[in-house]
Parts: C-alpha cells; sequence; structure tokens
C-alpha cells in the first residue's frame, strides 16, 4: 500500500509526496527501506525537511476507563534543504532503523492484531502537512519467533495482543508502551491461570523476557499476579532448546511466584532482578500525544502466532481488516488533536 497526499496547507498546485515502503515486513531492530517520490507543484517550492514518524495504536488505563490513542515512537529526518522546481519529479530513497522494542504485528504472514504506522510529514516553505498513514508490518526476530513457536509446541493458546501506555518496572524498557501478547494456559496449567501474559524488550544483544500469570481464585495473594522476567541472548538462539527453558520459565512463574530470585534465565546475575513490576500511567485522554522522538540528520542514514499450534485465527479476518482499514482516519484524528494540544 502506498499513500499520496496533495499538500493541502498551500492550496491547489502544491507539490505532492507518494512514500512507497519496500515490500515485506521488517523487524525490530532492522531497517526499514523505501523511496519517497515528491512532485513539485504550480511553482517551485523549498522543501524545509521530510520526516517519517512511526505511529502505534496504544491502549492507556485511565481513571475514567480504558482509552485508546496514537503515539509516534521514532522520528526520522530523512531529507532537507533542497529546491523543488516546478513539476519537477524527485524520488529519495530511505533506511531507518527501527527501535528494538517495535512491536510484531504478524507472524508466519498472520496478524496478531497490533496496529503500526508510517506517516510522511513535509514541510515547504514554511508550512507543514502530515500525509496519511501507511500501516506498518513487523515479524519477529528469530529469538522472539523461536519462543512463540515453543509456547505453541508446548500447548499454548494465541488470545490477543495489544499494545499498553505505561513500563514494567524493573526493566530497561526504552518505549513509553510496551507490547502484551497473551496466550491461553497449556493443559497442564489451565486449571491454575487464567492467562500468560508475554512481553519482549528486544536490544542489540538481547532480549528481556517478562511473564506474567493471571491468577484464578485462590492461586495467588489477593490483587497480586506472578510476574517475572528473563534474560535471552540473540546469540546461540537456534541451538537452544526452546521448549525446555519455556517451560521452565512457567514453572517457576507459577509453582515458585513466591521465590523470586536475582539471577537470570542463563544463570548470570541480572542487574534488573527477576521481579518485575508493570506501572500503568493515567494519562487522561491526552495520552495519544506521548511520543519518543529521535528526529535529525544525527540520527543516522534515513531511512505469528500461527507457527507450531499456536492459534491465531482468533484475530484474522473482520477483526484484523477493519483494524487495518481504520489506520488512516483514526489515526489522523488522534494526531491532530495531539497537534493542538501541545501548541
Amino acid at each position: 500500500m502506498v499513500f499520496k497526499r496533495l499538500l493541502g496547507s498551500l492550496g491547489v498546485g502544491g507539490p505532492t509526496v507518494d512514500t512507497v515502503p519496500d515490500h515485506g515486513a521488517a523487524a525490530p531492530g532492522r531497517p526499514l527501506t523505501g523511496q519517497i517520490h515528491l512532485k513539485g507543484g504550480d511553482v517551485g517550492f523549498d522543501v524545509e525537511h521530510i520526516t517519517l514518524e512511526l505511529v502505534a495504536r496504544v491502549e492507556a488505563e485511565t481513571h475514567e476507563g480504558e482509552h485508546e490513542g496514537a503515539v509516534v515512537f521514532d522520528r526520522f529526518t530523512v531529507g532537507s534543504g533542497f529546491r523543488l522546481a516546478e513539476s519537477e519529479q524527485r524520488s529519495i530513497p530511505f533506511s531507518v532503523m527501527l527501535p528494538w522494542e517495535t512491536p510484531i504485528t504478524e507472524l508466519h504472514g498472520q496478524s496478531l492484531g497490533v496496529v503500526l504506522g508510517v506517516r510522511t510529514e513535509l514541510a515547504v516553505d514554511g508550512a507543514k502537512d502530515k500525509g496519511d498513514l501507511d500501516p506498518l508490518h513487523v515479524h519477529p526476530l528469530p529469538v522472539q519467533e523461536a519462543i512463540l513457536e515453543a509456547f505453541g509446541q508446548l500447548g499454548y493458546g494465541f488470545k490477543s495482543a495489544d499494545l499498553e501506555l505505561g513500563r514494567i518496572g524493573g526493566t530497561g524498557q526504552q518505549l513509553p508502551f510496551y507490547q502484551e501478547i497473551e496466550l491461553t494456559p497449556s493443559p497442564e496449567y489451565a486449571h491454575t491461570v487464567s492467562e500468560i501474559e508475554l512481553t519482549f524488550l528486544a536490544n542489540p544483544v538481547g532480549m528481556e523476557v517478562v511473564l506474567e500469570a493471571d491468577k484464578r481464585d485462590g492461586l495467588f495473594s489477593e490483587g497480586h499476579d506472578a510476574l517475572n522476567r528473563h534474560v535471552v541472548s540473540h546469540e546461540g538462539a537456534a541451538q537452544r532448546d526452546w521448549n525446555a527453558v519455556v517451560s521452565s520459565w512457567i514453572s517457576r512463574l507459577v509453582e515458585h511466584h513466591a521465590s523470586y530470585g536475582t539471577h537470570s534465565s542463563n544463570g548470570h546475575h541480572d542487574p534488573y532482578g527477576s521481579h518485575a513490576h508493570k506501572d500503568h500511567h493515567a494519562h487522561g485522554d491526552h495520552h495519544h500525544g506521548g511520543s519518543h522522538h529521535r528526529s535529525g540528520p544525527g540520527t543516522g542514514t534515513v531511512v505469528a502466532a500461527g507457527a507450531a499450534g499456536l492459534a491465531v485465527g482468533v484475530v484474522g479476518g473482520m477483526v484484523a481488516a477493519e483494524v487495518v482499514d481504520e489506520i488512516g482516519d483514526a489515526f489522523e484524528g488522534d494526531e491532530e488533536e495531539s497537534g493542538e494540544e501541545e501548541a
């Protein structure tokens, strides 16, 4: 999918921008590439900058209940300071690095129901215009895929996935939100746990895996679900017995939740500790204005769970299609409102 936008603030005859990401899904910590096609208007224009924004639909828990909105979680300047002549056609290639904590949206071509987008901002002669959103598809890193496949092979099922505004204390989380992948328990734990929530917090050397077990009555102390974290490395992921690793994680989470240690699953000292906690920020209706910016030339050249029995079909079809179809109107409305608040 591509998007084309007339620079409405300049009226009829202004330049147009057509952003075309390369085909295929990107991955966390990997480049997102493509081309930005510009066409000059009825007169020449000075282009001040072209900026790509990464946008996510995020849920937030507030005193009034749960709300959804758009969060810009990264921003890249991909071109600046040039003259676009009358009717001139110019293409600008881009290659931007996705943040390591970018949520995954699909596994083996199956949608997880998480909505991300890429939006282009064109600033010309003092006027700015934000283009429509183009869906961003992100597949998991090898270690993430291996862990999801292990859950599937152990009898866990995919329930849903969403993005939560807030931070998980005791972790190295960088983005202002985190992804929760909700799994139905395996038959072994179905009588004690209602669901398992899985969060990946990747970084250049490895990944933190945060697991939460939602209690059934009588298992944990009132008001406190079991939550712990493990540190894994990208290196050597293909050689690990992930079924055994994941099985040990769940055993520790469910059966030994009261005995959190201070070592990670690989036996090395865990600088964050194995116990984590989730902090949900109450931002009211302003939560969609939150963003994490990495703008400017200094950021570098400009730039599921259908495997192994993890049943992602429940979020496919109509539900996923409706979410993708609404990405333009819904995200654009949130961001414009956010911009007015910031001004």
